[in-house]
């Protein structure tokens, strides 16, 4: 399989769900990220080629960061078995610099390579 990451991939040892920014919709939860990116378990599925903004909440505060605020373009989406839930690939495009050390924050933290 051709593997085109660019970045270590990080399993979460921390529960972090998404939700929509502005409706608050829950999106699902993160299975992995990276510091370019993450893997999302989807309630419903995402069109690829979308571009969502979301809040990412961990389970327990990290290092007082409640939520991280951030864009990313859903580069890939599969359904789950007999079209439960289902799985999506983003890349982040954009955050402001507060974010992207809040993310920083959550790569040293939450995850494991």
């Amino acid at each position: 399989m051709d593997n085109r990451r660019q970045h270590d991939r990080y399993t979460l040892n921390l529960q972090v769900e998404a939700y929509e920014l502005h409706s608050g919709e829950r999106l699902g939860r993160l299975a992995d990220l990276s510091s370019e990116g993450f893997m999302l378990f989807c309630e419903a599925p995402v069109e690829a080629d979308a571009v969502l903004q979301f809040r990412l909440v961990p389970a327990r505060p990290v290092e007082g960061i409640g939520s991280v605020t951030l864009e990313a373009d859903c580069l890939w989406s599969r359904e789950g078995a007999h079209s439960q839930h289902g799985w999506a690939g983003f890349q982040i495009i954009d955050m402001t610099g507060e974010q992207a050390t809040a993310w920083g924050v959550l790569l040293r933290h939450l995850g494991q390579p």
